[in-house]
């Protein structure tokens, strides 16, 4: 087992690197630093001089890969790719376009996310898995084709709409909540009570009808039938045989998502105004600030590795007859 997270730690830092190289081109060979002064300084009637001030403050002066004036390992050092690129394999996320360092508005801003992430997250899970499992304990009734039927409505409605009709509803209609906002401690829950109920529902339909199939194909095997035979109820079934054999494709989803929960929600957090990362990474995109979003996108990716590693791992515990030599 042990060699076995290590070979995927040692698959995971390959594929960090390439994912490291691959943003540096993108972010800097093919827009490159003149384009980015523009962009930031604003419009293309920039003079040279204040293109080259502003990289020159930035570090962006320097080759990108290759100095050929350096001396020495400097020819390799004093470029901007060990500059911006290679700390980051070390977490090391440096300084904004703006001065300010990536690194403390991450651990500032993850709280944030987390207060959000982690309630819709266990909640969603806990009420998908018991709805699938209420359509398939009266499966083949008008109850399951009408959850069917829910499922497949609440899929089919954009994410926007239930932002939309959430804010209405419970801040203008009933006003039970502002609009938008957070604060620190207890009374963030007025703030995350609209949030979280959002990304329950609009993550209910996809994953509700997928943990029915799920439970669906479990229950037609021979073991259940047997469990029937023996006089077991129906519920007794479902929860303590079908539930726990289909662990492995929940575990799959749910368990690599977990690392993803740090980075927020780009489109929820911008409507209600949440500072987390994900109004973070908004926000730097907005502002051309490519610093952050180059620091951003290694982040989500180093923790999608982490959480694909975890899933893997969890499967061992899930189903002890699995073991990874």
């Amino acid at each position: 087992m042990m060699r076995y997270i290590l070979r995927r730690l040692l698959y995971g830092v390959l594929v960090l690197i390439g994912v490291n190289l691959l943003t540096f081109v993108l972010f800097f060979a093919v827009n490159t630093p003149d384009d980015m002064a523009r962009l930031a300084i604003g419009g293309q009637r920039v003079s040279q001089e204040a293109i080259d001030n502003w990289k020159r403050e930035r570090g962006y002066d320097k080759p990108l890969w290759y100095n050929a004036q350096a001396q020495g390992a400097q020819k390799l050092t004093d470029t901007v790719f060990y500059a911006r690129s290679v700390p980051l394999l070390v977490m090391d996320f440096g300084f904004s376009d703006g001065g300010h360092s990536i690194s403390r508005e991450i651990r500032n801003r993850m709280g944030p996310s987390l207060a959000l992430a982690l309630p819709t997250f266990i909640l969603g899970l806990g009420v998908c898995v018991a709805f699938a499992l209420g359509m398939v304990f009266f499966r083949g009734t008008a109850l399951d084709f009408a959850g069917v039927v829910l499922c497949v409505i609440l899929l089919s409605i954009s994410g926007l709409f239930y932002i939309i009709a959430g804010q209405w509803l419970f801040a203008k209609v009933l006003n039970w909540v502002p609009y938008s906002g957070y604060i620190e401690g207890w009374g963030s829950l007025r703030f995350l009570f609209v949030p979280v109920l959002v990304g329950i529902i609009s993550r209910m339909g996809g994953e509700s009808r997928f943990y029915r199939t799920l439970f669906l194909e479990e229950i037609s095997r021979d073991y259940v039938r047997t469990a029937r035979a023996k006089g077991l109820a129906e519920r007794v079934v479902l929860f303590r045989h079908v539930l726990p054999n289909a662990m492995l494709p929940i575990l799959t989803g749910t368990v690599s998502a977990i690392p993803l929960l740090f980075m927020g929600s780009l489109i929820t957090e911008s409507f209600f105004g949440i500072p987390g990362l994900g109004s973070y990474t908004i926000d730097a995109i907005n502002a051309q600030d490519f610093s952050i979003v180059r620091a951003m996108v290694f982040l989500g990716s180093t923790l999608y590795v982490i959480g694909l590693i975890l899933a893997d791992i969890s499967y061992t515990l899930a189903d002890p007859r699995i073991r990874f030599e």
